[in-house]
Order: structure tokens, then C-alpha cells, then sequence
């Protein structure tokens, strides 16, 4: 099977223009400019198979969003290769756009003071949508998305969700082949932040897509990817499923205790290493390996009256990813 995206070496390095701040380095900036590189995207390998929901995580800055716009054709890479559903995106031929789409949570295509079904017709218009199919298309959105109370109303009185969900449907209206979601639940509260990750599921199911998404929200890519790519500084860290993640980075259980009465710290720091303790509660860590045996010799030795095994929350991992990186 050929895979609907497929990058190698890719690589986008920006110069940029350095100098202190005040009017003498101002005036020493206008005869003599200095300029650093910024490693944007820096030799990054990867696949993205049809049908796929890969996540792609990094902190602020690690190169996310610049690869996303390389991949939808907005940037020339400095080098390397890339194809999208065989096309190399910044050729950007219509037959390549008219099959994606690059939808932003923090960037907007509705125009704000009419209501978003204008938007859905320009967009008709621009993609040469037939009646059949657009109407088809919207519909299917509109129910997906629970819209239609929505469509009329000028955008600028929709709620942030409100709008991330138009922004949605908007992007969606030709049935692309593949989505680049670049932070889609960012500013929307929870509610509506498992609506939108809802919607992107059944959508997946429903036309096949492929889906490469960014995110900060760790519930995020529990919920819908269960590959993850991770990049910071522009380099790739990491690239396999998001349970693997967790074995590399945090190879250790939490346990919790509920106690049926109190013990000294002392007592119980012979098992792990003690995260907190309070009272009655108390959560220690141990290695996996190690987990089910501390386990039964805390039941055995200690007066446990309810008793928990859980791995690490995944933005814990994901810290420890890059602290490492920064090592």
C-alpha cells in the first residue's frame, strides 16, 4: 500500500535578523545586520498510511505547524522530499489542493460578518462542487457537526466553538482526502473539545480519511491517535504508537493506596519512591517490572483498604521526552 503522505529529509531553515535592543544597536543593525538560522523543520523521515490518524506532538516552537503548512503546500522546503497522495505539495497543483485540506484553530477562513453558509458557497464555488454533491456533503457535515442552527447566524456571534465547528464543515466540504488539523480544540472547553474530537472519529470512519493532527491537549491524542510523531527543535524524536511512548519515556507504574490507617512515610518508601503522601492516601512509583510483585507484598505487609496500578498521565511522558532532549 502507498502511503498517503511520505517524507524524507525534510528539512526548512529560516534566517532571521539578530541584534540587542536600543538605538545604538539599531543604528550598528542598519550598516552591519546580523542573522541567525532557525532550524524550523530539520531532517525529519516519516510515513502516514491511508486511512490514518497520526498525532504530531511538540512543545511551542518545535516545528509542528511549519511542517503542516510544508506538507499543504504553503512553504518550499530549504531541502529534502515530500509527497502527498502522490503530488509534492508545494507544487501545488489543483488536482493536489482540491484533495486536502489545512484547517487552524488559531487562523480563520469565515468571513465574519456574514453568516457561515456564505462561506460554505464560496468554497462550493472555488472547489466546482455540483449541486448533488454539495448538498450531500453538507448535510452529512451538518448532522455530524450538529450545525444547523448555526448556518444562519453571522459568525461573529458564534462562540469559539460555534466557530470551530463552521470551520470544520468549511474545510471539509470537498470531501478531502486528507485533513492537516493543526490544534482544532485549542480555546474550546471540554465539552465541546470531545465534540470535535467525536466528530473527527466518526468522519475518519465514515470517508476513510487520512489525518494528521497537532495538538497541546493530551486527551487529544488519547482519544484519537494511536501513533504519535514527536519533533522538537525541528528534529524528530520519537515515531510509533502512543503506547510505546510511554514504555520508553516512563518506565515506571503509579501506585495508589487508600490506607485504613495512618503509617509512617518510612514504612512505605521501602516499595518505591514516595510522590506524595497524605493522611490516608498515599501514591508511590515503581518500576513495571517490579509493579505486581510491590503490589502484593503491600497488600500482604500493610493495611491497604482500596488499591490502584496506573501508568503515568501522557503529559508527564511527553515532559520527560523533552527533558531529555534538553539534556
Amino acid at each position: 500500500m502507498t502511503a498517503d503522505i511520505r517524507v524524507r529529509n525534510l528539512v526548512k531553515h529560516y534566517q532571521v535578523a539578530d541584534r540587542e535592543g536600543g538605538l545604538r544597536a539599531s543604528l550598528r543593525s542598519v550598516v552591519r545586520r546580523r542573522h541567525r538560522v532557525v532550524r524550523a523543520v530539520d531532517d525529519i523521515s516519516f510515513d502516514v498510511e491511508p486511512g490514518e490518524i497520526v498525532g504530531f506532538l511538540g512543545p511551542n516552537g518545535a516545528g509542528k505547524t511549519t511542517a503542516l503548512k510544508l506538507l499543504s503546500g504553503l512553504l518550499h522546503p530549504t531541502s529534502g522530499e515530500a509527497t502527498v497522495l502522490g503530488f509534492t505539495p508545494w507544487g501545488r497543483r489543483r488536482e493536489f489542493l482540491s484533495q486536502i485540506t489545512l484547517i487552524m484553530g488559531q487562523r480563520q477562513q469565515l468571513y465574519w460578518d456574514l453568516p457561515a453558509l456564505d462561506t460554505f458557497l464560496v468554497n462550493k464555488a472555488v472547489f466546482g462542487l455540483e449541486d448533488a454533491a454539495y448538498e450531500a456533503q453538507l448535510d452529512q457535515l451538518v448532522n455530524l457537526l450538529e450545525l444547523e442552527e448555526l448556518l444562519t447566524k453571522p459568525v461573529r456571534q458564534l462562540s469559539l466553538g460555534e466557530r470551530m465547528k463552521a470551520e470544520l464543515a468549511a474545510g471539509l466540504l470537498h470531501r478531502p482526502r486528507v485533513l492537516f488539523l493543526d490544534e482544532p480544540t485549542i480555546g474550546v472547553d471540554v465539552t465541546m473539545q470531545q465534540r470535535i474530537r467525536d466528530f473527527v472519529t466518526r468522519y475518519n470512519a465514515a470517508t476513510g480519511a487520512t489525518v494528521l493532527l497537532t495538538s497541546h491537549y493530551m486527551a487529544d491524542m488519547k482519544a484519537l491517535a494511536e501513533r504519535v510523531v514527536v519533533i522538537d527543535h525541528g528534529k524528530l524524536l520519537y515515531d510509533g504508537p502512543l503506547a510505546g511512548l510511554v514504555d520508553r519515556y516512563a518506565p515506571h507504574k503509579t501506585i495508589t493506596l487508600h490506607l485504613e490507617r495512618s503509617v509512617d512515610r518510612a514504612d512505605v518508601s521501602v516499595y518505591g519512591e514516595v510522590v506524595d503522601a497524605d493522611d490516608l492516601q498515599v501514591r508511590i512509583r515503581t518500576e513495571k517490572a517490579k509493579a505486581a510483585a510491590v503490589t502484593a507484598r503491600m497488600l500482604a505487609e500493610l493495611p491497604v483498604a482500596d488499591l490502584s496500578v496506573e501508568d503515568p498521565p501522557l503529559e508527564y511522558v511527553i515532559d520527560q521526552v523533552f527533558r531529555r532532549r534538553d539534556s
